[in-house]
């Protein structure tokens, strides 16, 4: 039986998906609509076997899914691709704000 992956695990994959310039220029492509592996590659100039490579992280990440209909196999956005990311910086944004009004208080003299 195969542990469920932690929530650190899953952000790590996702961050190390997007900290690539040819798969965020995927994940751009993809935010328009679903497209081929031999058409993401074509666009980008890169070789099919890389194109592949970059996919895998992606869809190993969590951003894309995949869907192979005969010899076709097709990549689409994740439905909730961002999903993870935007309530992690959601948390980190609150905690920061709670600290800037900790430190008005603090200057107003009111802590």
């Amino acid at each position: 039986m195969r542990a469920e992956p932690s929530h650190t695990d899953s952000m790590d994959r996702m961050f190390t998906a997007l900290a690539d310039s040819n798969r965020r220029a995927m994940i751009d492509h993809l935010s328009g609509g679903p497209a081929s592996m031999s058409d993401l590659a074509h666009r980008l100039g890169i070789a099919l076997p890389s194109a592949l490579k970059h996919l895998a992280i992606l869809e190993d990440g969590g951003l894309i899914r995949s869907e192979k209909v005969g010899r076709t196999r097709t990549y689409s956005m994740a439905s909730d691709a961002f999903g993870g990311l935007e309530a992690w910086v959601a948390d980190r944004k609150a905690r920061w704000n709670r600290q800037f009004d900790r430190l008005e208080k603090f200057l107003e003299g009111d802590a």
